[in-house]
């Protein structure tokens, strides 16, 4: 049995082009993940960002790896749907958590997150995962903008660091150059969405996001978790997050005290 939210297209849809829509998965917790992003903004954690690029104007702010001190996304993951949908979608028996995301644009931010694919920055490898992408403010214009079947591209783009566009890793040939996915009529897949919406896609599904040119405010809220198959490798550098100390083998499964298992079918 699949979770309400989700059906056999979008199971389908989700391992073919990488990227789904889940209608009201966090509607439930629209005013406890506000409070949380309020609460993380008032005191960010070691990972905060305010994005400052030269000749932009507004603010961009993000931060990661901050649900373990801020009951309010605590409490989210463990009584939204999100990790019995994650099964679903990413066809997993267990759902491990990974870690948390905020990115809040303001009014007249004109900073686009740049096109990029999570899983490069990551320590993590599998197919078997997923992020969830949630605005708590409805979104056109600054909605999540990703490539359909970029997930199952045979090799990954390059992962850069947002503000001076340097590359995060040594580039030894393993990587691909960004590539420019409205000049190249690349399949483009976005969405108006409400608040408690959520895109949910692939850690190798190249996606950016244009800047908040609005007069109202877009906050977000990811989510990152991962299935069966997800095991801990070994990248040129320093991870994003970093996650020091972790002391885990290539190979390995992610250790459960760092990273619980919030789901097992």
């Amino acid at each position: 049995m699949t979770h309400p939210l989700v059906s056999q297209a979008m199971i389908d849809n989700f391992q073919t082009d990488g990227v789904v829509l889940v209608k009201g998965l966090f509607a439930d917790h629209i005013e406890t993940l506000r409070a949380g992003v309020a609460a993380n903004m008032a005191e960010p954690g070691p990972y905060a960002s305010e994005n400052r690029k030269d000749g932009e104007t507004g603010r961009f702010f993000d931060d990661y790896c901050n649900w373990s001190r801020i009951p309010q996304f605590r409490e989210v993951i463990e009584k939204s749907p999100a990790a019995e949908v994650a099964a679903d979608l990413m066809q997993s028996q267990s759902v491990q958590m990974f870690h948390d995301h905020v990115l809040v644009k303001e009014p007249g931010t004109s900073m686009a997150t740049p096109w990029h694919q999570d899983g490069p920055y990551y320590f993590v490898d599998g197919q078997q995962n997923i992020s969830f992408w949630s605005p708590l403010d409805p979104v056109k214009q600054a909605t999540l903008r990703c490539v359909a079947g970029s997930h199952r591209w045979e090799k990954e783009v390059l992962p850069t660091r947002w503000v001076s566009e340097e590359g995060f890793f040594p580039d030894e040939g393993q990587y691909m150059p960004i590539p420019d996915p409205d000049a190249e009529r690349m399949k483009i897949v976005e969405f108006e969405m409400e608040p408690g919406d959520a895109v949910a896609f692939n850690y190798r599904t190249l996606h950016g996001a244009r800047g908040n040119t609005s007069d109202s405010r877009r906050r977000a809220f990811s989510l990152r978790l991962v299935g069966d198959d997800a095991r801990y490798v070994e990248r040129p550098g320093r991870t994003s997050p970093p996650f020091p100390g972790h002391e885990m083998v290539p190979g390995q499964r992610l250790r459960e005290d760092w990273f619980p298992v919030l789901l097992q079918r």
